[in-house]
């Protein structure tokens, strides 16, 4: 079987087969570029610290060495201890925002009521505060409430920046249901739990995963307010960690040690793409044609 037989359709041009090719290569070039830093540093991460350090730097390595991440035990309370205080963070976040987010989405959506369109816009509008211009206030409410150098204070932060888009994308996601399928569910004699629990919910399934992986990676990743709103050491999360690797002793950076930090963190991501992924795009473009 030739290449024309495998790249061109009926009734197809040869133009046609040498643009799709052309495209398959960027997409190649473009894959490449993109995973190469992530190859690298998960390279990098199993080397033994000299060739961490050596000059010209090789990709692969013949010796294959742990050493870099017993050397993460060792920085502050531990690895392991920053990547718990990660995934708690991470999973509150994810509960109290598609707690919020999939109601307030569902109300917006499927309900009409006063001064509707004045909330949502005003609940958007929230979107281009810079979170860094209310720190002082955060601050302060969480001293307020007993919440300050706690991960649950952490949690409710993430979750309040994270709630306008995540409302946004519930919004889109019941939209792009048909009102008819709602409708006949109603003549069926369906009660408004059972409506949301075995019919819209299903449906809106993309949307709920896009609000997960979002919630997720911006929690996870987030440096600033953990940086900030923490002060116990054992409370810290791994890109603070990572900080900490990458500043060293006297000024000396640990390269092996930073390049496994790197590689604990992009794990989870990483995991958390290829599980939702399948849904990512139709949640995004969930309501965009009606």
């Amino acid at each position: 079987m030739n290449v024309k037989n495998l790249f061109m359709e009926p009734d197809e041009g040869f133009d046609a087969v040498a643009g799709r090719l052309l495209l398959l290569l960027v997409m190649i070039v473009l894959a490449v570029f993109f995973l190469m830093p992530i190859i690298w540093s998960f390279a990098n991460s199993f080397k033994p610290a000299a060739e961490a350090l050596a000059h010209p730097v090789a990709l692969f390595s013949k010796a294959f060495s742990l050493e870099n991440y017993r050397r993460l035990e060792h920085v502050g309370a531990g690895w392991y201890v920053y990547a718990t205080n990660s995934v708690l963070i991470a999973l509150g976040t994810i509960a109290f925002t598609v707690a919020v987010a999939v109601p307030a989405g569902y109300g917006f959506s499927k309900f009409r009521f006063p001064g509707q369109t004045a909330i949502f816009v005003l609940v958007m509008a929230t979107m281009m505060i810079p979170f860094q211009s209310i720190l002082t206030p955060l601050f302060l409410i969480l001293k307020f409430l007993h919440l300050q150098n706690s991960l649950l204070g952490l949690v409710l932060i993430y979750t309040t920046f994270q709630l306008p888009f995540s409302i946004f994308m519930m919004r889109n996601a019941f939209d792009a249901i048909p009102k008819a399928l709602v409708e006949a569910a109603r003549i069926d004699g369906a009660s408004q739990w059972t409506l949301v629990r075995r019919i819209l919910m299903p449906l809106a399934l993309p949307g709920v995963a896009t609000v997960v992986m979002f919630a997720f990676l911006n929690s996870w990743n987030e440096f600033l307010a953990a940086l900030i709103f923490l002060s116990d050491q054992n409370k810290f999360t791994l890109p603070i960690m990572l900080v900490n690797v990458s500043s060293g002793i006297y000024g000396i950076i640990d390269w092996g040690a930073l390049q496994a930090g790197i590689s604990l963190t992009m794990i989870p991501c990483i995991l958390m793409f290829l599980a939702l992924q399948r849904y990512y795009v139709r949640g995004l473009t969930a309501g965009a044609v009606k």
